[in-house]
This record gives C-alpha cells, sequence and structure tokens, in this order.
C-alpha cells in the first residue's frame, strides 16, 4: 500500500476547503484506498492531507490521467504544498485501514534515521511504540510507512479525541524515548496534530 502526505500553507482558506471536498472523485478510481486530512493545531494555517493507494502503478495511473483535473479547483488557494510518497510496512495496532470516519484526531511523525540505524528504528517501532500506542484506550489505529531514499519514515496514528492522545503523551514518551534508544536513531524529527475535517474525509 502507499502512503501519500501532502503538507500546504493555506492563503484562502474558503476555497481551499471548497476544492478539497471535489477530491470526492476519486471514488471508483482503481486502486484509492481511501483519504483525510484537517488542519495543523500548532499552525491554523498549515492543512494535511493523506491518501492511500493499493499499488504506486496504480496512483501514477491516476497522476497520469486524472489527478490535474481534479486539483484544479484548488489552484492559487495555497502554496508550499510538500508532496511525500511511503509505502506501508506494517500496522500501528492490528488490524489499520485506511478510514477516518471514527476519529477526530491525527499524529503524524516524520522521521529521518542515521543511515546505521534504520533497522533498529523499525525493530524499535514494532517492540516498543506499537504495543505502548496500540495500549493507549484513545488510540483507534496508526500506520508505519518508510520512503523509497533518504532513511525517511513516516509514522501516522489516528485518534478518537485530543484528550486521550494528550493522555498518552504525557504518560509516557519520555520513557519510551529512553527504552527505544530514539534519540539515537533519529537525524531528524518533524511532528503535527491536525484536527480532522470530516468534509474532507474520502
Amino acid at each position: 500500500m502507499l502512503v501519500k502526505w501532502i503538507r500546504c500553507n493555506v492563503v484562502e482558506r474558503t476555497g481551499f476547503e471548497r476544492g478539497q471536498r471535489k477530491w470526492a472523485g476519486l471514488l471508483g478510481e482503481p486502486g484509492f484506498r481511501g483519504q483525510g486530512g484537517g488542519w495543523s493545531r500548532s499552525d491554523p494555517g498549515v492543512a494535511h492531507v493523506f491518501c492511500f493507494w493499493e499499488s504506486r502503478a496504480l496512483y501514477d495511473s491516476f497522476m497520469a490521467r486524472s489527478h490535474d483535473r481534479l486539483a484544479s479547483s484548488q489552484v492559487g488557494t495555497h502554496r508550499d504544498a510538500r508532496v511525500r510518497l511511503f509505502e506501508y510496512r506494517f500496522d500501528v495496532k492490528m488490524g489499520f485501514e485506511p478510514r477516518f470516519t471514527d476519529v477526530d484526531l491525527l499524529r503524524v511523525a516524520h522521521c529521518r534515521v542515521h543511515e546505521d540505524r534504520t533497522e533498529h528504528f523499525s525493530l524499535m517501532q514494532r517492540k516498543v511504540w506499537n504495543p505502548a500506542m496500540a495500549g493507549s484506550p484513545g488510540m483507534v489505529r496508526g500506520v508505519f510507512a518508510e520512503a523509497e531514499a533518504d532513511r525517511e519514515f513516516l509514522v501516522l496514528s489516528m485518534w478518537d479525541s485530543a484528550a486521550e492522545r494528550a493522555k498518552y503523551r504525557t504518560d509516557r514518551v519520555e520513557r519510551l524515548v529512553l527504552r527505544a534508544g530514539t534519540g539515537a536513531d533519529l537525524a531528524a524529527l518533524a511532528g503535527d496534530v491536525i484536527d480532522l475535517e470530516p468534509a474532507w474525509t474520502v
């Protein structure tokens, strides 16, 4: 499964949101699995969108055929769009599916890992971080994915409320960082917390 992450600075919010609803046209595209996103909590002018495809080949076919038509309604409403593609590696909590209808909050972590630490980083994600997040009552589902190059990883978790996610962060993160040796693995870490916009869900 291919995971597409789009982050952009929105300059015309009403037009951007109207255009975002046009992506309902993705329904019926071969290989399309689901899409959702919303607004950054830390920077209200930043929008994040996550889109899931069965394979890179089917995604490339969509990009060649239909993408520009669907994207045309948002021209001029945003700038500095950054698009990254990742390949699914494993679930964060069992039974991941690209569904957004039962969550209110998304947490994205974008990790750049030292060259000699990628295997350790992936192992610790599976053995330390995943069980901790899966055991948190408010965490509904998540996905761990890897870019084709540059030792980049994406961890996307979906939460039923900001309050539940805050409990997890307060209680456990510092202890987990030490246990997993995350400081030695990471060359860079960026992340955001996103309020889901239900109207953007496809």
